[in-house]
């Protein structure tokens, strides 16, 4: 059994062993995920995408176990919680042709009611995830996904979220944001705003003293430890020296994990089959990132006991793994869907695609080629395009000043209209309502068809079999850990 290192951040308290799990998709890797995975002293790490629109469609399903009420029932703003009940809570559930709710989606001037579900949603997820243990359990956020930022970062933190990691960016003031809501102030974000002129100052604002609903103190919280997600020594030391505030380490990925990758440095170049080109200068310097003098965990390609060692060894605090515990059955993961995944690998016919234009980031996003989904062309082509989640819209600048909303996956004459391209629409997918849609979600379309999922995961999908066989192919977080540890 390899021996257990765990890495202590005096200045918050908090201990992070040498297993980080990813947080991935949007709910795939849930409460019970990193309840699992914390339970067993490595660091469960929650997804922090779109846990308001999880929170209300659980609830429209009725929440049969009866959790997320229960947390609710823990929530410390007791009228907020109560609201959104009356709002969304279905007893029983909603009736299967109905479709979900469709809630605001988020300005750079949001109300007050989805900032509300924001802070809930991300409560209810950390909650969930810490009880019936003391182990420290983490969520991950998308810098890219800025306008829920900060009462998502502070229902986390009301719940207990003892690290906080996040990457597709460069989020150098999230230090000083976890500083101040870790005393209840009020604190604000950068918003990156294509066509800012000189001048001009976007930023979100938001004050927890909004939220409080009585004279009595809201309740102490602890200030999480940060790891921001870097893919090189130049972005980590950047990081390290100009954050606002303390960074306590860094998750180091590479091009082979799951979800959005950082685009090759230097001209984008394309293989025969339309991947793009990594080379040598997107290999990080480890060396570099040891001088750094920070702790660093080593993720994309590393779910297997030989990298683990080889993390440890080349001065790794330890290593990330998302692959095999979003295809683990505590994933939430559509089952069929998983299982199918899961036969792919074990029979040496899983493929994953880095498809360069997918995401309406830009990034490059990993998807997993499955008949079905949206990675198959005849599905993508069906589907109607609409924006109405609209998590990774990108904000620009109107000619009067003022915020505008765009998304290259929606119609495509809205988008040219608002001063995108139309070859920027070309390829474009709607992660939202497909990610949503993967972990059994899917949003009901007017014909009476549901929104199709797209499955993100990292190259590791064609080593699932060491994990699980094709006689046996349902494992647990428990056999992964045990696995990787040797």
């Amino acid at each position: 059994m390899a021996r257990k290192l765990v890495h202590n951040f005096a200045h918050v308290n908090i201990h992070i062993p040498t297993i980080i799990q990813g947080g991935m998709g949007a709910g795939v890797s849930s409460w019970r995920l990193a309840k699992a995975v914390s339970k067993l002293g490595q660091l469960g790490v929650v997804s922090g995408t779109a846990l308001d629109q999880i929170l209300v469609r659980r609830l429209q399903d009725g929440d049969l176990g009866g959790d997320i009420r229960r947390a609710l029932q823990a929530f410390p703003l007791r009228r907020l919680a109560q609201r959104i009940l009356d709002a969304y809570f279905v007893p029983g559930g909603k009736k299967p042709e109905a479709p979900y709710p469709i809630t605001p989606m988020h300005t750079a001037n949001d109300k007050h009611e989805a900032q509300e579900l924001c802070i809930a949603g991300n409560f209810v997820e950390v909650f969930l995830a810490r009880e019936g243990h003391t182990n420290p359990v983490g969520i991950n956020y998308l810098e890219k996904i800025q306008l829920p930022h900060l009462p998502s970062i502070y229902g986390a933190m009301l719940g207990g979220a003892a690290v906080i990691i996040m990457g597709a960016g460069i989020p150098v003031e999230v230090p000083g944001v976890l500083d101040a809501l870790a005393q209840h102030q009020a604190t604000s974000y950068p918003l990156h705003v294509i066509g800012a002129a000189a001048g001009d100052n976007f930023r979100l604002t938001f004050d927890p003293a909004a939220f409080q609903e009585t004279e009595l103190p809201l309740p102490a919280i602890q200030r999480p430890a940060f790891l921001p997600i870097v893919a090189s020594v130049t972005l980590a030391t950047m990081l390290a020296r100009k954050s606002n505030g303390v960074v306590d380490g860094f998750v180091v990925e590479g091009p082979l994990a799951g979800g959005h990758n950082a685009p090759p440095r230097g001209p984008l170049k394309l293989a025969p089959d339309g991947q793009p080109i990594y080379g040598p200068r997107d290999v990080v310097d480890l060396a570099g990132m040891r001088a750094l003098g920070l702790p660093f965990w080593l993720a994309g390609g590393y779910g297997s006991p030989e990298r683990y060692r080889e993390a440890l060894a080349e001065g790794a605090a330890g290593i990330q793994v998302g692959t095999a515990f979003a295809l683990c059955v505590e994933s939430e993961i559509v089952p069929e869907i998983r299982k199918a995944l899961v036969l792919q690998g074990v029979t040496g016919k899983a493929r994953v695609f880095t498809d360069p234009v997918a995401s309406p980031t830009g990034y490059p996003f990993k998807v997993a080629m499955l008949e079905g989904t949206l990675s198959e062309k005849s599905v993508y082509q069906a589907r109607r395009r609409v924006c109405d989640l609209g998590f990774l819209r990108e904000l620009y600048r109107r000619p009067n000043g003022a915020i505008g909303y765009r998304c290259a996956a929606e119609l495509e004459n809205a988008f040219v209209a608002k001063g995108g391209t139309m070859e920027g629409t070309t390829g474009r997918v709607c992660l939202c309502n497909s990610l949503v849609a993967n972990v059994g979600m899917p949003q009901r379309l007017p014909d009476g068809s549901t929104e199709p999922c797209l499955i993100t995961l990292g190259d590791d999908l064609t080593s699932v079999g060491r994990f699980c066989s094709l006689q046996h192919p349902d494992f647990s977080a428990a056999d992964v850990i045990r696995i990787l540890l040797g």
